[in-house]
């Protein structure tokens, strides 16, 4: 029988990981075949070699279309391995790598391609992935917050619902996230890094620093609202399951995610990544976000109360679409069609997109 953690993974995430890119049987059978927490990472680092094997194999043989599909997919399961997996770093650093080293491969092969930037960030960087609509001069630009224990490599699904509606999409790992986890720590105030992923947007010709929007997911969800209540240049924002005040809901949290949050926020005790929580707060901050809001919540989400969302709407100052829905889980993952492409709709009109 599969110990808790690894059943608190299934039970929580599965919708998560097909809507994001993962086949279905490869859960089935991956899961089905781990019993250990400590064997997690290993099993879908397995399962993502087969995946690149494919996409190595398709671009030795010139077809770029498969490539990147194959290497996409490559990609999410090694993400998958490393998620939450913070008992081993050797495992979880391993695992990354590769997960990184994929989708920079299937980039350029993508249907519109993609660019990997560096973004200058207090004294060093922070890592993202650029991808413009095709046949656009100078597109709207929708910059994408990751949650706790997202990374950008995670975010192909939701890329091209952007895309296809006339918009660039700007997947970054900002501080405690994916690449960036390694160099900075998760901090509150995020409207620091989202203020130099703007100023990066605006040193390019080739996209519209006057029409950008910024959409974040779960603790990204939080992260989005907060820039947007400091960074006017945010025309839109959309947030999705994320909490009003990270602290409030610390406890009821799956072990797996409070042990993440304090790896990355390097606190030296859970008592400290407490502590740390209580920094990670739309509370006085909220009523500042004047720019048009949209926010998801599933009514059955057992990681961030739906609540949390209606606080947000409440306490906003600008107008606010409320897409809350009865049946779904946290990021409504397994009711993707009830939101994605009406968020990504929604943001088309705010940032005047050609399409949707």
């Amino acid at each position: 029988m599969p110990d808790s953690r690894v059943q608190s993974a299934v039970a929580h995430w599965a919708p998560r990981f097909v809507s994001n890119g993962v086949p279905l049987t490869d859960f089935q059978e991956v899961t089905a075949g781990v019993e250990r927490w400590e064997d997690w990472c290993r099993a879908w680092s397995a399962r993502a070699a087969i995946h690149e094997d494919l996409g190595r194999a398709a671009l030795a043989d010139g077809c770029r279309l498969s490539a990147g599909e194959h290497l996409t997919r490559a990609a999410v399961c090694y993400h998958f391995s490393k998620f939450v997996f913070v008992v081993d770093t050797g495992q979880m650093k391993e695992a990354h790598g590769k997960a990184v080293e994929c989708r920079n491969l299937a980039l350029p092969h993508l249907q519109p391609p993609g660019e990997r930037v560096l973004i200058p960030y207090e004294g060093g960087h922070l890592a993202g992935n650029l991808r413009k609509p095709a046949g656009a001069a100078r597109p709207p630009v929708v910059v994408m917050c990751m949650g706790l224990d997202s990374a950008k490599e995670e975010m192909d699904s939701s890329e091209n619902v952007i895309l296809a509606r006339g918009m660039a999409t700007l997947a970054f790992d900002g501080p405690g996230q994916g690449e960036g986890e390694y160099d900075f720590a998760i901090r509150g105030d995020y409207e620091v890094p989202v203020k130099s992923v703007i100023d990066y947007i605006e040193s390019r010709g080739d996209l519209d620093a006057g029409r950008i929007g910024l959409w974040g997911v779960s603790l990204g969800g939080y992260y989005a609202p907060r820039a947007a209540a400091f960074e006017k240049r945010i025309k839109a924002c959309i947030a999705l399951s994320g909490p009003f005040e990270w602290a409030d809901i610390f406890d009821r949290l799956p072990a797996l995610t409070r042990d993440t949050f304090r790896v990355r926020s390097r606190s030296r005790t859970e008592t400290d990544a407490r502590k740390h929580a209580a920094t990670l707060s739309l509370k006085g901050v909220a009523g500042n976000i004047a720019c048009p809001l949209f926010i998801v919540a599933g009514k059955q989400d057992g990681i961030v109360p739906w609540q949390e969302g209606e606080r947000l709407a409440a306490a906003a100052s600008g107008p606010v679409e409320r897409c809350f829905i009865e049946d779904a889980n946290h990021v409504a993952n397994n009711r993707v069609y009830r939101y994605r492409s009406q968020s990504a709709d929604w943001m088309a009109k705010h940032l005047g997109a050609p399409k949707c």
